[in-house]
């Protein structure tokens, strides 16, 4: 029986929150612990690093609205989710839980709590997520992606470590691929993406956008595009019809290698995406999800935007004839494609997943 310790990671059942959880635990195996993963259903179809056997499933829900009925369901969820949880400790013994976001790590870092072990979340957001924010006040340490995030918060601020976000393997696998910048008689490969599920408005605004080319781009034109299904036919029917060479799907699972492969890349702002974007250094059009109440992802654009690194646009401003003319620009010049690559690059962090590690053996005591 292994008996060194065991570190319990735990993570809402998205990629934004699971890749770090998977980067940290690959980490953490190197260096010779064991590891497994706390979540929701959603993770039991993750088909990374977390085999069924290492995965423990406690109850969780989101907290949404301000209905009563609602939030007493949420409440009872989680309150049952923590008795699992609570239970799973005494059990498993770990040395340290480590969380990750998402209601679903609720549970088992009050747990940890509860049963007086060692507690570290990292939030990968500019802004503190709302779970994160509950927790920050009941665990040891906070790590964060990027500075600044607690700095208005004297007391938050003294237990957090600046780390960066773990990258998985297959990025920091990507991140090895040089950019080159297309010259203006070259194909020119354009990645759309919009989010695990892809993003309505990418296939209502992108089609629109690239029928607005000027034709002698439409040969240039290499599109990879993540499309739902439901919307997958009339997107397609548009680039049929103007010959665009362009691959769709509703997911890429070698979503790294792709990002590596293209020359620019339209998406959403979510933290995982502008942390690759970051690591792998390649230039974007960041659309930045509205409605958010602490408007991460907004936040999280600026941080490429501001070094000049992605063109952050507000999806009030993101129509066909603006997006049109921001991939033509970039289309014509290839040196400013290469200097947002570079720029991109060097706000990236590839040691993250190390650092964080540093963090749990030194909260743990290991």
């Amino acid at each position: 029986m292994n008996t060194s310790p065991l570190i319990l990671l735990a993570a809402g059942g998205t990629g934004g929150h699971l890749f770090p959880a998977e980067a940290l635990g690959v980490e953490l195996i190197r260096r010779g612990f064991r590891v497994r993963l706390v979540t929701d259903e959603r993770a039991l179809r993750y088909s990374g690093l977390f085999t069924k056997d290492m995965i423990d499933v406690v109850a969780s829900e989101t907290a949404r609205g301000r209905n009563p009925l609602q939030l007493a369901h949420a409440a009872l969820t989680l309150a049952t989710g923590t008795l699992s949880a609570f239970n799973l400790m005494r059990r498993l013994k770990p040395a340290a839980v480590i969380g990750f976001g998402g209601y679903p790590t609720l549970p088992p870092l009050i747990a940890a709590r509860l049963a007086g072990l060692p507690g570290i979340i990292h939030d990968a957001n500019a802004v503190l997520g709302r779970a994160n924010r509950f927790l920050s006040r009941h665990v040891r340490a906070i790590a964060t992606s990027l500075p600044g995030v607690l700095d208005r918060d004297p007391a938050l601020a003294s237990k957090t470590t600046t780390v960066g976000t773990p990258m998985r393997p297959a990025i920091l696998a990507a991140a090895a691929v040089t950019y080159s910048a297309p010259a203006t008689n070259e194909p020119f490969r354009l990645l759309v993406v919009g989010g695990s599920q892809g993003a309505r408005i990418m296939a209502d605004i992108v089609p629109g956008a690239i029928e607005r080319l000027e034709p002698v781009l439409w040969s240039r034109l290499v599109l990879t595009q993540q499309v739902r299904e439901e919307d997958m036919n009339r997107v397609r029917a548009v680039y049929d019809r103007l010959k665009i060479k362009a691959e769709l799907a509703p997911f890429f699972t070698d979503l790294p290698a792709r990002l590596a492969a293209n020359h620019l890349v339209v998406s959403r702002a979510g933290a995982g995406t502008v942390a690759e974007l970051a690591a792998i250094g390649r230039p974007s059009i960041l659309v930045p999800l509205p409605g958010a109440i602490d408007q991460d992802q907004f936040a999280n654009a600026g941080v490429l935007s501001q070094v000049g690194g992605a063109l952050r646009i507000p999806q009030t401003e993101f129509t066909s004839d603006r997006l049109a003319a921001e991939i033509s620009t970039f289309a014509a010049e290839p040196a400013r494609l290469a200097a947002m690559a570079e720029a991109a690059r060097g706000a990236g962090r590839l040691d993250a997943a190390e650092r964080l590690a540093d963090l749990v053996v030194k909260v743990a005591g290991i």
